[in-house]
């Protein structure tokens, strides 16, 4: 008898823990289709949603798709397309800085009597270049009465010698990341330094020669924003392919399309920082 009671206890505590095991596996099967089901919901969100970032800014409405870009980049940092969405919003950025489309960096000044786009672009710490290129100028000839965009907030530049990258910042965003090349053996200095002069064309002053800004052997391509420290500086190149590596003699150097339009818009004064 007691033998009997023993065999239907121990297939009593058999069946519960069957039915245990059991509602666990169904437990574990519901969760991971919920988790499927959320997973493949997002997945389809985000789509959703670059989907309509890249409609804004095919019909024009670059501040939307600016915020909706931003908005994908803050949210899914993680997404193998934040890369994407970071090169579409960098474009955007560069398309607004040279359009009339009003941001919250910029402000519409009304031009007055005896000013001058030099006098403007001093006041506001700005380039001329940039205020004509933004307002659709093709001379500097201005009238008073007249409304034109003007950027309010300073640029800085952030160089990175172990990505070979020079990235345009204006307070903690970022407007544009330039792939660049830096000095071999690393001898592109680290520090802070300030750009204090700018030439369009300049003449290459190497030892025991000058080289015409023309000629194929100037280095130095069609722009050069000097540093605060003789010799150094962001220039443009007679040799694209080298760009992204350490080959020059310490200075920055980049594309030079790329360097015309940080030319036009970084002032001198413009604060860079050179990290390892």
């Amino acid at each position: 008898m007691n033998r009997r009671f023993l065999l239907i206890g121990l297939a009593s505590v058999l069946i519960i823990l069957f039915g245990f095991f059991l509602t666990v596996v169904i437990t574990n099967q519901h969760s991971e289709a919920v988790k499927e089901k959320a997973r493949k919901a997002k997945i389809e969100s985000i789509a959703n949603l670059a989907k309509e970032a890249r409609e804004l800014q095919e019909k024009g409405s670059f501040l939307e798709a600016q915020s909706l870009y931003q908005s994908l980049i803050n949210d899914y940092p993680n997404s193998t397309e934040a890369s994407d969405w970071q090169r579409e919003l960098e474009g955007l950025n560069i398309k607004l800085l040279f359009s009339p489309i009003l941001t919250a960096k910029s402000e519409l000044y009304e031009i007055k009597p005896g000013d001058t786009l030099v006098k403007i672009a001093k006041d506001y710490n700005t380039t001329t270049e940039l205020i004509m290129r933004s307002n659709n100028l093709s001379e500097d000839k201005i009238f008073p009465r007249r409304k034109i965009k003007v950027w309010t907030a300073p640029f800085t530049l952030l160089a990175d010698k172990s990505q070979n990258t020079l990235i345009l910042k204006s307070g903690e965003e970022i407007i544009k990341t330039y792939i660049v090349s830096t000095g071999i053996n690393n001898s592109t200095p680290s520090g802070n330094f300030k750009i204090v002069n700018k030439l369009t064309n300049p003449t290459w002053f190497k030892s025991g020669a000058v080289v015409a800004p023309n000629s194929p052997d100037n280095i130095l391509g069609s722009r050069w924003l000097g540093f605060n420290l003789a010799g150094y500086g962001i220039h443009g190149t007679s040799s694209p392919q080298d760009l992204g590596k350490q080959v020059t003699e310490g200075c920055l150097r980049m594309s030079n399309a790329d360097v015309e339009e940080l030319f036009a818009i970084v002032p001198i004064g413009t604060e860079i920082t050179i990290v390892d």
